[in-house]
């Protein structure tokens, strides 16, 4: 680049490596199955989780940050999922709110458009999880007048 005068004029600015936040820890109980690969077996199937796809439409508190993450909690304790992180971005004032609680059975994830009252959720869980068990919860906080649910069996064996 230097032989060919591509190499700026001015000297470019030091970039500072990030210095990354201390972890949480997450205590997760060990077990005598830590060797289980928590696929489900269930009706002569054999899966790797369930994927709820939840959309609610003409729900409120959309844009409330605080009742989301509510939401997420209750949803993976009521499922008997186990929580090892959340994350909310909340967009400009009277935006959506679009985030993913992260499970040790896989996640849970959210996008919201409170202008049209409608929010996406995405519930995908393994082993003993109960992912169905999430609708409910978000019905109880969200007060939709209409729900549309579909499931997918992921990694069918």
């Amino acid at each position: 680049m230097a032989r060919l005068n591509l190499v700026a004029a001015n000297p470019q600015k030091e970039i500072k490596p990030r210095v990354a936040k201390a972890p949480r820890p997450v205590v997760v109980t060990p077990s005598n199955d830590d060797m289980k690969d928590h696929f489900i077996n269930k009706n002569g199937l054999s899966y790797a989780g369930s994927h709820v796809i939840i959309d609610l439409w003409e729900a409120t508190g959309l844009d409330d940050r605080d009742r989301i993450e509510a939401a997420l909690i209750d949803a993976v304790n009521e499922a008997g999922a186990t929580l090892l992180h959340i994350h909310l971005h909340t967009f400009e004032e009277g935006g959506g709110i679009s985030g993913v609680a992260v499970l040790a059975e896989s996640h849970i994830s959210v996008h919201t458009w409170p202008e049209k009252g409608f929010a996406a959720f995405d519930v995908f869980m393994c082993g003993d999880a109960e992912p169905r068990k999430a609708l409910e919860v978000f019905k109880r906080a969200f007060n939709p007048g209409r729900v549309v649910v579909g499931e997918h069996k992921r990694g069918v064996v």
